[in-house]
């Protein structure tokens, strides 16, 4: 696909912009070989470099590019905020950061997501049950999206049969953030619904997340509520829409280029190998940070206030740093890729996120080996903060 004509992406790109959403690699390519670092005044105003090493560098300098906010797209100027301490740690800055991180840490371990994985396993298998006789399935509605969501309700423990309304927060918060209707509808339902849960946990607490941060001291002082009503706020975003964008993203490409499933399918051993060279082609996440000060950076002139985009599905198909970034190489030697992030903020959940991924592609794997898109149906995808498919039907079998 060539680049979306109708904008000047050096000047004026639209992170939401639907020919953007649906191919944006051209536009990274584009952009690296003539304004490697872009700017909008779209959305609130902001700059993208689409280099490696700029998004890198950008991730690890924390004294210039604050985590204060993360939002791709800026909350319109007087909408409320109902996380008075953000979404800790991923929007605190040290010393905050330091001990919000390794509070979480221990509950995305080797050791816990071990634990996870028997339930993860036995989920998919009951998914495709449901509709594997039919010898068809949208495999991002009917299963990618349907299982993150599962695994993060117990991390938080909370009820699994409510995965339709979180879902339904989650995709207001990030997938239509650009509509302030929506996106305040999504906060209030999820600060109300943990504001809720905190105030149980308090008096009954349970082997979860929010119990344990309900009742732990922090040089000797309570956590305060808005801090672990942000962090759970937190878990249920980053651990929902970004792993079923992977997994979505991954089935897609299954079904559109069999040789890579056929070898997947011949060679299950070169599956950890495949997995990581799929999140560096279809990385979903976009994060963002503050400039704390004036200053220019590589000849552009930020301003403090000023919105500093990290594209890392751009820094991912770098051909500086991957040859061929555009082809999916199972094969690939080196892959130094940034799908869950760089610096201080590399996604906590990254344990969990790998090992759901794994478990969606060799459970469909062995249930449905042979499928391809249904034809004439349309793939849809989502945007913005989190990218990955939205509508992907298959079919199979019969």
């Amino acid at each position: 696909m060539s680049t979306p004509s109708h904008l000047n992406w050096a000047t004026d790109y639209d992170v939401v912009d639907p020919e953007f959403v649906k191919d944006p690699y051209p536009v990274y390519e584009e952009l690296r070989g003539t304004c490697p670092v872009a700017h909008t005044d779209r959305w609130g105003g902001s700059w993208m470099p689409t280099k490696y090493d700029d998004v890198v560098a950008i991730a690890h300098d924390v004294e210039h590019f604050s985590s204060a906010e993360v939002g791709v797209i800026r909350a319109p100027e007087g909408a409320p905020d109902p996380f008075p301490l953000g979404l800790p740690p991923i929007t605190s800055d040290p010393p905050v950061h330091t001990w919000s991180r390794r509070l979480l840490l221990p509950w995305f371990s080797h050791t816990r997501v071990a634990e996870y994985e028997v339930i993860t396993r036995e989920l998919c298998r009951s998914l495709i049950r449901g509709f594997i006789e039919d010898g068809k399935a949208d495999a991002a509605q009917d299963y990618a999206q349907q299982i993150p969501v599962r695994i993060i309700a117990k991390v938080l423990g909370v009820p699994a049969e409510m995965s339709d309304d979180f879902t339904s927060w989650v995709r207001d918060v990030l997938e239509f953030a650009y509509d302030p209707e929506r996106l305040q509808r999504g906060q209030i339902n999820i600060f109300t619904f943990f504001m809720q849960a905190l105030e149980e946990r308090k008096v009954n607490p349970g082997d979860d997340l929010i119990s344990e941060l309900a009742h732990t001291k922090v040089e000797g002082e309570a956590i305060p509520d808005a801090h672990v009503l942000g962090t759970a706020a937190l878990t249920l975003l980053a651990g929902v829409d970004t792993t079923w964008s992977a997994i979505g993203s991954a089935l897609w490409h299954l079904a559109t280029h069999p040789a890579d499933r056929q070898r997947l399918i011949d060679d299950p051993e070169i599956m950890p190998f495949a997995l990581e060279e799929l999140l560096r082609a279809y990385s979903p996440v976009t994060m963002a940070r503050i400039v704390t000060e004036d200053f220019e950076y590589n000849g552009c002139p930020m301003h403090k206030g000023d919105n500093v985009l990290l594209p890392f599905p751009a820094a991912n198909r770098d051909p500086d740093v991957f040859p061929n970034p555009d082809v999916v190489d199972f094969d690939r030697e080196q892959n130094r890729h940034i799908a869950f992030g760089s610096g201080i903020h590399r996604c906590a959940g990254a344990n969990l996120a790998r090992m759901e991924l794994r478990v969606a592609v060799e459970e469909w794997l062995a249930m449905i080996p042979e499928f391809g898109l249904t034809k004439g149906a349309e793939v849809t995808w989502a945007g913005g903060q989190v990218r990955g498919p939205r509508m992907c039907p298959v079919s199979f079998g019969k």
